[in-house]
């Protein structure tokens, strides 16, 4: 039975909880002088998953002082259609960051959509722009999940220079971002995917190991340096032997837990991390903005707003 009050698990959720307050001061600040921050949501089609997530965005931002809009779209609307609406809120001065939910229908590129969003209001970092900028460590507006992990690592209080980190998963959103991220910190980084050989002897040489392959339980213990840290993005639905369906990640945590030092639990650790960020982002995003508009335009943020 796995304890999340174990004082190994790295749990977002008191982190998360710093980076809100943080925000919503900052929030406050730019509503005072006039710049109040928004969020717009594009959800597209009736997906209840997809419902979860907005609700839990929109609450959160509720708590940081931040606007938030959720624009539906049908089923059937074209990508040109979708790529118009977005333009159209990359016109419109009060909308500070654009959401895409995911997913969207099979006939809508995602990475069309994703880079038809301003790189100014691209809050999910996730514009080939924004992940384009990690490589020039310009590292303030990564995507939301790989920055949580590193974040999460970040609280085990390790230095990061010189550090031996694996990340196992490639993906472009999480995988590689994660990698560069550590790089500018100066850790030392392996990058393992389907294909590298012998995973075990890799995962084993790592002082802190990521996991974000979408494979239930895929880290034994006996794949794992003592006393690591251990950052389980993966989440995945298992059927137990009882017949109840559990969210597991791609760490089998109850024996990992025993021989690593930290680990995330899941649920609980990253995720509740990544709507913060996408907060935090927020914030970044709008700092952008207005020294924009100052440098264009010569005048006041809140003219420029209005």
């Amino acid at each position: 039975m796995t304890r999340t009050d174990d004082s190994r698990y790295l749990k977002g959720g008191p982190v998360a909880q710093r980076i809100i307050a943080s925000v919503r001061d900052d929030a406050a600040i730019a509503t005072a002088e006039g710049f109040p921050p928004k969020l717009v949501s594009i959800t597209v089609g009736d997906t209840a998953a997809v419902d979860v997530y907005v609700r839990n965005q929109r609450a959160k931002a509720a708590l940081a002082g931040i606007s938030f809009e959720e624009r539906r779209f049908s089923a059937e609307i074209t990508a040109g259609e979708l790529e118009a609406a977005i333009h159209g809120l990359n016109a419109d001065p009060r909308v500070t960051g654009i959401i895409i939910q995911r997913p969207v229908p099979a006939h809508i590129p995602i990475k069309t959509l994703q880079a038809a969003v301003h790189p100014l209001k691209d809050v999910e970092g996730m514009h080939p722009a924004s992940i384009g900028n990690i490589v020039y460590n310009q590292l303030d507006l990564a995507p939301c999940t790989a920055a949580a992990s590193v974040e999460l690592l970040k609280e085990t209080g390790l230095e990061l220079k010189g550090l031996e980190v694996v990340v196992v998963g490639h993906s472009e959103i999480v995988g590689k971002p994660i990698a560069f991220l550590l790089m500018s910190e100066g850790a030392t980084v392996t990058v393992c995917h389907h294909m590298t050989r012998s995973l075990a002897a890799h995962a084993r040489r790592a002082d802190a190991l990521f996991v974000a392959v979408g494979k239930p339980r895929l880290i034994k213990a006996d794949m794992v340096k003592p006393g690591a840290a251990v950052i389980d993005i993966g989440i995945n639905s298992e059927v137990g032997p009882d017949g109840e369906t559990r969210i597991v990640g791609d760490v089998d945590t109850d024996s990992v837990k025993e021989v690593a030092s930290w680990i995330t639990p899941v649920p609980g650790g990253v995720g509740p991390l990544t709507v913060a960020i996408l907060l935090r982002n927020t914030m970044v995003a709008l700092n952008r903005q207005r020294a924009l508009y100052r440098a264009t335009y010569g005048v006041p943020d809140q003219l420029a707003a209005e």
